[in-house]
C-alpha cells in the first residue's frame, strides 16, 4: 500500500514539474511561407510611433519632421490632424497635398513623405539580451535575434513565435527560413525542453 502511494506521489510531482515547463503564449497559429509579407513591402505602411520627414516643396514653414501619434495621426500646420497609420508614404503625401489644395492654402502643392525612424521591434524570451531594437530595412528573424546577442543555451533553435503589429495571435515560424521582420513586431524565442 505504501509503495502505491509513493508511486502516486512521484507521478504527481513529475506532473507538477512538467506543468511548470509549460508556457502559455496565448493563441498560436503556424506561419506559412517566408512570412506575412515579402521583404520589399515589409515596411511600406506607416505605423504609430514612426518619425516622418514631410517636405512641402516651396513651403519651408510647412516642411519638417513629424511624429505619427499613438492614435495614428500626424498634425500638420493649417490643416490639422490627418490619418497616417495604415497608409503608404505616397498615399499619405497625396492626402496632405489634397488637404492644402482643398483648404485654399496652396495652389499646386507637391508633397513627399519619408520615414526617418521606423517603429522598433522587440525580442523576448531566450535571447542573450532581450529588449527593444531599432528597425532597419532588410531585417529578418536571424539578424533580429543576432542583434539581441543570439540564443541562450536553453533556446529552441527550430522555431520562433512572432506577433506582427496589429495582430492578436502569435504565429509560429520555422528558423529554417529567413522570415522578414516588420516594424513593431514582437519576436519570442521559446525555451526548448529537452
Amino acid at each position: 500500500m505504501a509503495a502505491r502511494y509513493l508511486r502516486l506521489a512521484i507521478a504527481f510531482l513529475m506532473g507538477l514539474q512538467l506543468a511548470g515547463c509549460y508556457t502559455d503564449y496565448g493563441p498560436v497559429e503556424v506561419g506559412t511561407g517566408a512570412g506575412p509579407v515579402s521583404g520589399a513591402t515589409v515596411a511600406s505602411l506607416l505605423q504609430p510611433g514612426e518619425k516622418l520627414k514631410i517636405t512641402v516643396y516651396g513651403e519651408e514653414n510647412l516642411t519638417g519632421e513629424y511624429d505619427v501619434n499613438p492614435a495614428g495621426y500626424v498634425t500638420m500646420p493649417l490643416i490639422g490632424a490627418i490619418k497616417a497609420a495604415g497608409r503608404s508614404q505616397t498615399e499619405f503625401g497625396r492626402e496632405i497635398a489634397n488637404k492644402y489644395l482643398r483648404g485654399g492654402f496652396l495652389q499646386d502643392p507637391h508633397v513627399t513623405v519619408a520615414v526617418l525612424q521606423f517603429k522598433p521591434f522587440y525580442v523576448l524570451g531566450e535571447a542573450i539580451t532581450p529588449g527593444e531594437y531599432p528597425f532597419r530595412s532588410g531585417l529578418n528573424v536571424h539578424t533580429a535575434v543576432a542583434m539581441a546577442g543570439g540564443f541562450t543555451y536553453r533556446a529552441s533553435r527550430s522555431y520562433v513565435l512572432i506577433r506582427h503589429a496589429g495582430d492578436e495571435v502569435w504565429k509560429e515560424y520555422s528558423l529554417a527560413e529567413p522570415v522578414p521582420i516588420a516594424p513593431g513586431d514582437l519576436i519570442r524565442v521559446p525555451e526548448r525542453y529537452f
